[in-house]
Formats: C-alpha cells, sequence, structure tokens
C-alpha cells in the first residue's frame, strides 16, 4: 500500500506557480508514495483558544482536526512556497502553527521534510525557504538539508500547460524527489 505524502502549496492561488511546481512534483513520485496537496485556504489564524477546553464560545474548528490528522498521517510533507516580502506566506505560516498544537500532540513530530521554494526572480525564494527551515527546526523533523531546491525565473520554468519546460529542471526535481523518499524510508514515523 502507497504511503500518503502531504504537499503543502504555499499560495491559495488557483493558478499560481507554487501549485503547477506541486504537481509537477507529484507526479514524479514513485508508487511507493501517494502525494496529494492538502489545502490550507480554510484554516482559520491559529488561535489558542481553540485548543482551551475552558474556552467553550471558541470550538475547536473542524478545519484544525483534520489538517491535523493529515499530517500526523502522512509519511512525510513535502512544502512547496512562493516568497512574499522574503519570507514564506501568512497562510503557510499560520499552516505550521495549527500543526504545532496543541503541545504534547504536535503533528509535525518525526515527520520527514522537503523544501521546494521558488521566485519570479533570480533568488529561487531563498529567504522564503530559509524562513521555512527556521519554523521547522523548531519540532524533530528529518529534512533534507541539501541540495536545497532555489527555482528562480519560475514563471520561465514552466510552458502553457503548466509543465516543467527544461530537461535540467526536471532532472533536478526528480533527484530531489528521489532524495525525499529514501529519507522517509530510513526515517518511518511510529
Amino acid at each position: 500500500m502507497a504511503k500518503k505524502v502531504v504537499v503543502l502549496v504555499g499560495s491559495l492561488r488557483e493558478g499560481s506557480y507554487a501549485r503547477k511546481i506541486a504537481k509537477n512534483a507529484i507526479d514524479m513520485f514513485s508508487d511507493n508514495y501517494d502525494a496529494e496537496i492538502v489545502e490550507i485556504r480554510d484554516l482559520p489564524l491559529y488561535d489558542a483558544d481553540y485548543d482551551d477546553a475552558e474556552m467553550t464560545n471558541k470550538p475547536l474548528p473542524e478545519s484544525y482536526v483534520s489538517f491535523r490528522q493529515a499530517i500526523s498521517d502522512a509519511a512525510g510533507v513535502l512544502f512547496v512556497t512562493p516568497e512574499n516580502n522574503r519570507t514564506i506566506p501568512a497562510c503557510l505560516k499560520n499552516a505550521v502553527d495549527v500543526a504545532s498544537k496543541p503541545k504534547g500532540a504536535v503533528a509535525w513530530t518525526n515527520t520527514p521534510a522537503a523544501i521546494i521554494s521558488h521566485s519570479v526572480g533570480a533568488m529561487g525564494g531563498y529567504s522564503a525557504n530559509k524562513n521555512l527551515r527556521l519554523a521547522l527546526s523548531y519540532f524533530v523533523m528529518p529534512t533534507i538539508q541539501q541540495p536545497e531546491v532555489f527555482l528562480g525565473h519560475s514563471a520561465d520554468l514552466l510552458d502553457e500547460n503548466g509543465k516543467f519546460k527544461q530537461e535540467s529542471t526536471i532532472n533536478f526535481v526528480q533527484s530531489y524527489i528521489d532524495q525525499f523518499e529514501d529519507l522517509m524510508a530510513k526515517n518511518p514515523k511510529n
């Protein structure tokens, strides 16, 4: 049975470059893994009151419950993020925060992670990649350290159907996905 991989896209726009890049990456996973995008658009901003049983006027949102469960059940998480104002988009940081609670039941614990960042400029989302790594460093998450994937000039990497145009890009991302599969195989979640 294929193991589940959650793909988190740091852009809410349906036609975003991040979503197109994520779809390319999903197609690169072997039959041993079932990778799919888990939407983060419906997660309310993190509020600790939701996890406080005494706050009866703020029930825990069902979107929190299902998102946390999806992360907990995943063999790994692939983050695909653009760079917004030299950091990760607010929606992605919110998703990180939602799955980091409640204390003692952190969904990220022991979840292997991989990060692909991009930008329409030359830097390929370098700052977003580093900021996401910083946020995830708080948790016990095996993460690919090298190579780091910064896809610069992302608009030029994709054809009119949203597919990677250059064989060098395909080979590089495929190699990264292969490494991610290896990381997940070597670090199975309990």
